[in-house]
């Protein structure tokens, strides 16, 4: 898989970040939160990124602003 780094809100390190794959998909890497209640599969994980991580995404044209292209969808 390649990776490519599309974003990060750090000027020291790499973390928050997200990452663009020749896949089409993201990777994104952030901090691994503990406390969030939720029942999630064992080969799943959850990270937590600060919203102004996708903000500057958008505002770079890094990704596109899904209330122009996605329908919401409830969890």
């Amino acid at each position: 898989m390649e990776v490519t780094k599309l974003v990060s809100t750090s000027d020291i390190k790499d973390c928050p970040a997200i990452y663009a794959t020749d896949r089409g998909t993201f990777l994104v890497q952030g901090a691994t939160p503990t406390d969030h209640g939720l029942r999630i599969p064992a080969h799943d994980s959850l990270v937590g990124i600060p919203a102004e991580l996708i903000q500057k995404a958008i505002r770079d044209n890094l990704i596109q602003d899904p209330r122009r292209s996605l329908r919401h969808v409830r969890a």
